[in-house]
């Protein structure tokens, strides 16, 4: 794509990153096929090659941002779809990225998305507020139907969501948890924001799974919230700061001792954690931490696939449809490591059709933009119940919540799967199917007894 930046304008590092990435795009259109707003709305300015124009002309013209491209722009799920088709390697997450932060110096919101998104930023990163809003949400979920009608629809979302939390828990405080037996690797542990809240059960399945495997668990005492939140609303100052935090706490546990791994279990987070590296590449005090920071970062299941894990306790014939997070797929590009621990585990792991179509959550994508979210929910349950699944495993927080209680499927973590067929108690939203999970020790027995008789 040919460019018209002045030389001046590229004297602006942002604006030279975003003439970088805009050069790779050939117009060729593969992304639309592949973009979740684009497959439902139809709209090219809905679709990746619609929103690079925009924000190529934005950006090269200087002007604020125009209410056109913050509509089309807000739309974007950031899902990047795109990126895994693009055969040009164009790096639209970090162009989005750039947009938004114009979007959030130049463009003033009306009032009641500059209240909500001011909410969502100092509740949601925090899991003592946010708690506190979850169990004030009970009060309000009568009324939601009544928000909806009144226009506001996000509070409505809001209210909807809340009602999905799973059973209550206590956070989980910082500290070392010491590995089981014989040490033989010492992670830390990204403890989340909003997951601690919503499924604590998560948290506890990683840190039962891990410890029993040898891996000593460090809880850092001031790491926080990824940042990734008010980094997807362009807030990208906050951004910095929430990764700053997070690299400062990783940094003073490895001074402790090595790290083998920064593990996280919610692919959303990261996704972002991986990219500490470029979002504090201008930042000379930090970067080359951020950048180590980055290296060590696994997804839970990328660390389970590089150790050796024991035989599975219990064998079934559970069928589990495997939801693959955007941010897994698209954004670490993990594909193969949840699949294979699952059926190792002893469950017959389906696929959904159309499982590269985003299911609507984008972190607060279906908060900000719930009519839209509701429609991809719809789209993507449709498709999951097309495979008969006895449940579903999915390695993000968000599309948990946005999948569960939906079609009655229930939807589980795939750590809580891995834990329970290793040993682990079965996730509460499984009690149902503990009958149909059987002891290996028994069926190696079971020749044995046909024998006898």
């Amino acid at each position: 794509m040919q460019t018209n930046f002045t030389a001046e304008q590229l004297k602006d590092s942002r604006l030279a990153e975003a003439e970088r990435i805009l050069g790779r795009c050939v117009h060729c259109g593969l992304c639309t096929a592949t973009c979740p707003t684009y497959v439902l709305l139809g709209d090219e300015r809905d679709s990746p090659r619609g929103r690079i124009y925009l924000i190529k002309d934005m950006l090269e013209s200087g002007r604020d941002a125009s209410d056109e491209v913050t509509i089309h722009v807000d739309r974007c799920l950031s899902c990047l779809s795109c990126m895994t088709t693009c055969p040009g390697g164009v790096d639209y997450m970090h162009l989005v990225d750039l947009a938004r932060v114009h979007i959030e110096e130049t463009h003033k919101r009306g009032i009641k998305q500059r209240l909500i998104r001011d909410l969502l930023a100092a509740i949601v990163p925090d899991p003592k507020r946010f708690s506190l809003a979850l169990k004030a949400a009970i009060l309000g979920r009568p009324f939601r139907k009544l928000f909806a009608f009144a226009g506001l629809r996000e509070i409505s979302a809001m209210l909807e969501l809340a009602g999905k939390r799973g059973r209550a828990g206590g956070l989980v405080r910082p500290g070392v948890i010491p590995a089981q037996g014989k040490k033989k690797k010492r992670v830390a542990l990204l403890t989340g924001c909003a997951q601690q809240p919503l499924r604590p059960a998560i948290n506890e399945a990683t840190i039962r799974l891990l410890t029993r495997h040898g891996v000593e668990v460090v809880i850092a005492a001031e790491q926080g919230c990824c940042g990734a939140l008010v980094h997807h609303m362009g807030r990208e100052a906050q951004a910095i700061e929430a990764a700053k935090r997070n690299v400062d706490a990783w940094s003073s546990a490895m001074r402790q001792g090595p790290l083998d791994a920064i593990v996280i279990n919610a692919s959303g987070c990261g996704t972002t954690v991986k990219d500490y590296g470029h979002l504090l590449k201008r930042d000379e005090g930090y970067r080359e931490r951020a950048e180590n920071i980055a290296g060590l970062t696994k997804d839970i299941t990328e660390f389970l696939s590089e150790i050796e894990l024991d035989a599975p306790e219990q064998w079934s014939d559970l069928k589990v449809a495997y939801h693959s997070a955007c941010s897994m797929q698209h954004g670490q590009r993990v594909n193969v490591q949840p699949r294979a621990l699952l059926k190792q585990a002893g469950f017959t792991v389906v696929e959904v059709p159309e499982g590269h179509i985003c299911c609507g959550s984008a972190g607060t994508y279906n908060i900000l933009q719930p009519r839209l979210a509701e429609e991809l929910r719809d789209r993507k349950i449709s498709n999951i119940k097309s495979v008969a699944p006895d449940f579903v495993a999915a390695g993000n927080i968000g599309c948990i919540t946005q999948l569960q209680g939906e079609s009655q499927i229930p939807v589980v973590h795939t750590v809580e799967l891995l834990d329970w067929a290793l040993g682990g108690p079965c996730p509460e939203e499984l009690r149902v199917f503990e009958g149909r999970m059987t002891s290996v020790r028994s069926l190696l027995n079971e020749p044995a007894v046909a024998e006898t008789v």
